[in-house]
């Protein structure tokens, strides 16, 4: 079987038909019951003690996807997760800034799965604070102890997945959904997704010059690989290599990247944060003219990001930069994650002040 057989038009046609089932159904169920909807809520704001699955598995005994939130699947490597959390930890202010410049974008060019998004209308009226939830989602995933005793990866997973149940609810009662897109937040969407917080991040680290071993690759991948399983991703969605990843990448590009003027106006929404919150010697040419080589021509102008290419000399003295911090000796991936994180947090702190 050759990898584009992995993942074909049909197979792909029924991915966009299916939601995340467990999850779907039990919101339906606790939604239907006022009670419970309140504690469901109280629990995803963080009111109930969200670090501690126990409240959900005492209040919702009969669910088995919450009764088994805190199992990593069989395929997983621990020692393998382990390195991709010191991957990130070594590279983590740049693959945060890459979330914005490159990840994010690159969802926002599939159109029936933006329109969600666009719905919402939260990208674009609470742009700081959806960022902001977005990135503390990476850090507790890629914390270096995501899924041990003291990590928060189990429950900020169950949190995403159940906050997408909720939003593919709510989408649906809107009546303003129409089925030609798909099902809200589905498979296929759910797949791009994971693709764009791994795979492409990896793609914009060595376009800017940095050096990616095959092996911490494959550790920063199947680290996702994993995530993307917990929030409930299909396993035949979840690539076994980079190969297959980059096939479905391509498969999806193909079938879901278009114009749209909701893709354009998440992107206006993300950028005119970026240049807001831009406190470096970076024009706003040069930051959207990187956002623009990261992404490519193609995808740039789907967009409208109106900037012009990066010159050359600012692009080549990137990536010298990059080149030179990849051969840079590694420290205590520990140390290095804590300190990042705590800086990121005071960071917004002071930008809430400002807002």
């Amino acid at each position: 079987m050759t990898g584009s057989d992995f993942f074909s038009n049909s197979l792909l046609n029924s991915k966009r038909l299916l939601g995340d089932p467990p999850a779907d159904e039990f919101i339906r169920h606790v939604f239907a019951d006022a009670e419970k909807k309140q504690q469901l809520q109280q629990w995803l704001k963080g009111e109930c003690g969200r670090e501690h699955l126990s409240f959900l598995t005492t209040t919702f005994p009969e669910v088995a996807f919450i009764n088994n939130a805190a199992n990593l699947p069989s395929w997983a490597q621990p020692d393998l997760m382990k390195a991709g959390s010191v991957f990130f930890a070594r590279h983590s202010q740049i693959i945060m800034s890459l979330l914005g410049l490159l990840s994010l974008p690159y969802c926002y060019t599939a159109a029936n799965g933006a329109m969600v998004l666009y719905l919402s209308g939260l990208i674009q009226k609470q742009t700081t604070k959806r960022l902001y939830d977005t990135a503390v989602f990476v850090w507790e995933v890629m914390a270096p102890d995501a899924f041990g005793i003291e990590g928060n990866g189990f429950e900020e997973v169950l949190r995403v997945r159940i906050m997408h149940a909720a939003v593919r609810y709510y989408t649906l009662q809107s009546q303003k959904w129409d089925h030609s897109w798909g099902f809200p937040i589905n498979q296929e969407d759910m797949a791009g997704t994971n693709l764009s917080f791994s795979l492409i991040v990896v793609r914009g680290l060595r376009m800017i010059g940095f050096s990616v071993s095959h092996q911490d690759q494959m550790a920063f991948m199947h680290t996702w690989a994993v995530v993307g399983y917990l929030t409930g991703l299909n396993e035949d969605l979840i690539p076994q290599n980079a190969k297959m990843a980059q096939q479905l990448d391509l498969a999806i590009k193909q079938r879901q990247f278009r114009f749209s003027t909701h893709g354009q106006e998440l992107t206006r929404s993300l950028t005119d944060h970026i240049l807001a919150v831009n406190q470096s010697k970076a024009t706003a040419n040069d930051i959207l003219g990187l956002m623009r080589y990261l992404l490519g021509d193609e995808i740039a102008n789907l967009l409208a990001i109106k900037a012009p290419q990066l010159p050359a000399y600012k692009l080549l003295l990137i990536k010298i930069i990059n080149v030179m911090k990849s051969f840079k000796q590694e420290g205590d991936s520990i140390k290095s994650y804590k300190i990042a994180y705590t800086t990121f947090k005071k960071e917004n702190r002071e930008l809430s002040k400002r807002t």
